[in-house]
This record gives structure tokens, C-alpha cells and sequence, in this order.
């Protein structure tokens, strides 16, 4: 494992799973579903490797050339927020990846609309992974006799980065230089993961395809991106609800993809960069759109000017200290109020000649970091979804239902819609 997936593994300590949900008119047999998910296993390698202990006390992914087929569980479905209830509880189900692959499908089954959860651990898939193998499912469950390519998986970060990184001192003294700061740090603070109190929640909306055009054009209208108005504006309600207690910080992902070609577009990756984006002046009144324009800007700035393939070299002298800043992680509350991301516009076709599918719910993930507020972003056939996730020991989840409310008012108030009752 690479340092980054080695953090979104948390050692094995606790889990750290994602859930990514679609809601699917029409049938299909448990065949079906079996023969999809297999040709899905054939082709990502994550899939067909358990998780060992090296010599030096790294966990690493080993292929298993005998491996299980990847699980599913059937549900009769009970109500269309179901799958809310069933995302919860994966969230906190482990997985033994010593043994089991890393994936499994909850269906949630009746007569004529079924829930399909698509469940994996954070260290195998992001986002964009995770669009890749929901696409990929619906479209062998509506075409059987269609096929996968396979892929190759890395060895090591030495296949991902160029030999101008691998062979500088600079970059090697760097690595050195930065890892042994950060465990004299960690040394220094001793961090204890904090006792939590409560439980995790999940708030989720859909904007209908009115609304959704209309903050699509305000953003255009105003110069700036629905990013860069989410940021703004999560900020903003998140400050006129904690007050004094907020950050003023935001931390958005990157898709690692745009910059290292060996990951391609529609291979499971686990490891994300993060930009990380403040308003102007904390507790100062601010124009929504103003403060957008800024964040735009700062955004494409920060978002360029990631060398991802240094960063990611860098990390691999960390390893000696992934155990303490997982402590660290689980222990303070970070320097940020909430982690946003936003996946844009799914490649996920509606229609398909079997079935339609009816919705698709932005990907939800319970982290067991002492901060856990983390909002993902999506749209799918023109209806934009938002799936907030958090734990009440950190943000209680009324405080989180104003921020949301408040947050959404503000983007959608010169929008000629009305604005959401609840996020």
C-alpha cells in the first residue's frame, strides 16, 4: 500500500468504507447480478487481492489468485429511504481483508424497484472508482454477453512516477527531511484517539432539474464554478451556525488522475490530493458570489500547481509515521470545518433497454475521524445530489441540518426557485 491507502485502510483498526447507491425500475435475477460482479473482479486487480504484513510492518496488497467471489446480500426493500438506512450500517460493517475481497453488493430487492449498494473500502476506491464499477455493473446486468478488458495494477509508486522524481536527491532528502519532522511531532504530542458519543448520520437531497439548471447558470452567470459556490457558501452557513468555533477551511479533492497518467480514467484508485480553500476574512460580511469568484480563482491556482507524482513519492517515507498521524487523525479536530467534494456530472447512462434508473445517490462514507464532516456532490440526468455525512460527537446532526439549510438558501435564493426544506 501506498501511504494514502494505507490512511484510507486505517491499519485495520476501524473501518473506513464508502457506500454508492442506485435505484433501478425493472429486474434482473441474482444470476445476473453474480456473472456482472464477477467479470467486474476479473477486471480491476484491487479486487482479486487480500491485504498481508510485510517484514518492515506495512500492510500490503497481495493478489489471490483463489480468491472469493465478491459477496452479495439480499434485502427485501421496505421503503424508498431504505438504502439510507442500510448505507449506515455498511458504513461501520468491516471487512477482513486478510480473506475477503474488497467490495460487496447489498440488493435491495421488490416487485418493480431495486436498491443496488455497491460497498468498498476507502483504500481501494474514490469517487471516480467508484462511478467506473457502477457503470460498469448496469451495464453487463442490461447486457450479459458484453465483456471486460482487464488491466494491470502497480507494484510500487516507482510505476506511477517519472525517473526525473525517482532519481532526485532533492526530492529523496526532502522525503527524509519531512518524515522525520513529522514523527518528532507526533513524538511530541502523543495523540490518544478521542472517545466518541453518539452516533454517525447521513443527510441527503436531490435538486430537481429546474433548480439544479438554474444554480448551474447563476454559478456561469456569476464567473465561477458550483465548486467554488458550495465552498463558499458551506463556509458561510458554517460560521453563522458555530460561530467562533468554525475554521474558516474547506478541503476540496482533486482526481489524481489529471495528473498521473499511468492511473487510468476508469481504474480503481484510492489516493486523492486535496486543495484547501478559506473565505477572505473570517467573521467579516461577505458577498456570496464575490467570495466564489475568489475561491474559483484560488481553486484553479492551488489545483495546478499540485505536482501529484512528487507528493505521492514524498508520502512513501511516511510509513513510520502513518500510525501516529492516524492516531492524530482520530484524535483532533483538524484545521478545517468540512471536506466538499463534488464528482460533477456521473458517465452513468438512465435508460438502458432493460431497466431505467430512476436515481443515483452521491457516494456516502463514515469516516472515524474526530472530524468526519465531509459533503459529496453529484449529478445525475440534470438533478444535482448532495449526501452530507458526519457523526454527532463532532457536529450534531441539528446543527447540521441548519448549515445545510443555510447553505442552500443562500446559493439558491436568486435561482426563481424555492429553496429545499432540508439537505
Amino acid at each position: 500500500m501506498i501511504v494514502g491507502e494505507r490512511i484510507m485502510y486505517a491499519d485495520g483498526l476501524v473501518p473506513v468504507n464508502c457506500v454508492f447507491a442506485a435505484s433501478v425500475e425493472g429486474h434482473f435475477s441474482e444470476q445476473q447480478i453474480t456473472s456482472a460482479l464477477a467479470k467486474i473482479q476479473n477486471r480491476h486487480p484491487l479486487l482479486r487481492t487480500n491485504v498481508a504484513w510485510s517484514r518492515t510492518n506495512i500492510p500490503v496488497f497481495v493478489t489471490n489468485s483463489s480468491i472469493s467471489s465478491i459477496p452479495i446480500d439480499i434485502i427485501e426493500r421496505t421503503s424508498d429511504v431504505h438504502w439510507e438506512e442500510v448505507s449506515l450500517l455498511e458504513w461501520e460493517r468491516p471487512f477482513d481483508l486478510t480473506t475477503e475481497p474488497a467490495a460487496r453488493l447489498v440488493w435491495l430487492r421488490s416487485e418493480t424497484v431495486s436498491d443496488l449498494l455497491l460497498v468498498c473500502p476507502h483504500c481501494v476506491c474514490d469517487g471516480s472508482g467508484f462511478v467506473t464499477l457502477m457503470r460498469e455493473l448496469l451495464l453487463l446486468l442490461d447486457d450479459p454477453e458484453m465483456n471486460l478488458e482487464p488491466y494491470e495494477g502497480f507494484q510500487s509508486v516507482d510505476a506511477l512516477v517519472p525517473a526525473s522524481i525517482r532519481e532526485s536527491r532533492m526530492i529523496h532528502w526532502k522525503g527524509k527531511l519531512f518524515s522525520s519532522l513529522a514523527r518528532g511531532l507526533f513524538a511530541i504530542l502523543n495523540p490518544k484517539p478521542a472517545p466518541r458519543e453518539g452516533s454517525y448520520y447521513l443527510l441527503t437531497h436531490t435538486l430537481d432539474k429546474e433548480t439544479t439548471s438554474g444554480l448551474i447558470k447563476k454559478c456561469k452567470a456569476e464567473k465561477t464554478t458550483v465548486q467554488a459556490a458550495l465552498c463558499t457558501a458551506l463556509l458561510l452557513a458554517y460560521q453563522s451556525v458555530n460561530g467562533k468555533t468554525s475554521r474558516n477551511k474547506v478541503i476540496s479533492p482533486v482526481d489524481i488522475r489529471r495528473y498521473l497518467p499511468g492511473v487510468g480514467h476508469d481504474h480503481l484508485f484510492a489516493f486523492a490530493p486535496i486543495v484547501e480553500l478559506s473565505l477572505s476574512r473570517k467573521g467579516a460580511q461577505h458577498d456570496l458570489w464575490q467570495e466564489a469568484r475568489q475561491l474559483k480563482q484560488a481553486l484553479v491556482e492551488k489545483a495546478d500547481n499540485v505536482n501529484a507524482a512528487e507528493m505521492l513519492f514524498i508520502t512513501e517515507y511516511f510509513h513510520s509515521s502513518t500510525n501516529a498521524l492516524l492516531r492524530h487523525m482520530r484524535s483532533t479536530t483538524g484545521s478545517h470545518d468540512i471536506t466538499i467534494s463534488n464528482m460533477g456530472v456521473l458517465d452513468i447512462p438512465s435508460r438502458y433497454n432493460n431497466f431505467i434508473v430512476g436515481a443515483i445517490h452521491s457516494p456516502s462514507v463514515g469516516f472515524p475521524w474526530r472530524n468526519p464532516n465531509t459533503l459529496v456532490v453529484s449529478t445525475f440526468a440534470g438533478k444535482m445530489n448532495f449526501s452530507f455525512c458526519s457523526h454527532e460527537s463532532f457536529l450534531p446532526m441539528i446543527d447540521a441540518e441548519k448549515i445545510c439549510r443555510e447553505a442552500m438558501w443562500m446559493l439558491l435564493e436568486d435561482t426563481r426557485t424555492a429553496a429545499p426544506q432540508q439537505v
